[in-house]
């Protein structure tokens, strides 16, 4: 549960509070022409310092519950690196959605509560009798397929698969690049919008 929980409680605290970090951030855009993208990595930077200490805390449970460190928790830094531009280019992409309408903060906090029971937090999502189920939740949730990629790594000693984590880390480096040009572009815009939301 804690494999699954806390991973995924990083990325949906930081995506909700990262997408209306431009609207919030209105009173000093009014006074300074800033790079947008400026306010959600704050959020997110502040998210990553904490999830440190919540980790550390999970290898401890883990170590005391008898999981060894082995040598398939090597697999950890890239799982990491890609779970981290899953949100980074999720909450891009949420901050610009709520400065074109505000109410998308709302759809962004619902869309998580239901990742939260779709993705495999409280169940295996290799326990589902059907394998091409397994494969079909794995291919087109990538929450669900990071959550499992860390229970492999860390309780099961076992290396990801590789394909598909590469496949899900490039998704989220091109949305990661495509949300920076965007907010680059649309700099005043946002900040117009900010403005008047």
């Amino acid at each position: 549960l804690m494999c699954g929980k806390l991973p995924f409680v990083w990325f949906s605290k930081s995506v909700n509070l990262a997408s209306v970090s431009i609207v919030n951030g209105a009173g000093l855009i009014s006074r300074i022409d800033i790079p947008k993208s400026l306010f959600p990595m704050a959020i997110i930077q502040e998210g990553l310092y904490k999830q440190s200490a919540v980790f550390a805390l999970l290898f401890s449970v883990l170590f005391v519950n008898g999981f060894q460190p082995g040598t398939a928790w090597i697999w950890l830094a890239p799982i990491l690196v890609v779970n981290y531009l899953m949100i980074v280019g999720c909450a891009f992409l949420g901050a610009l959605l709520v400065c074109l309408k505000r109410d998308f903060a709302m759809f962004i906090s619902l869309g998580m509560i239901f990742l939260l029971f779709t993705s495999g937090i409280f169940w295996d999502v290799r326990a589902l009798s059907d394998t091409g189920i397994t494969d079909l939740v794995l291919t087109l949730n990538p929450i669900a397929f990071i959550l499992d990629a860390y229970r492999q790594v860390l309780m099961e000693n076992a290396a990801p698969d590789i394909v598909r984590l590469a496949t899900v880390g490039l998704g989220s480096a091109l949305l990661v690049w495509l949300m920076i040009r965007v907010l680059n572009r649309s700099s005043k815009w946002l900040a117009l919008r900010a403005l008047t939301a």
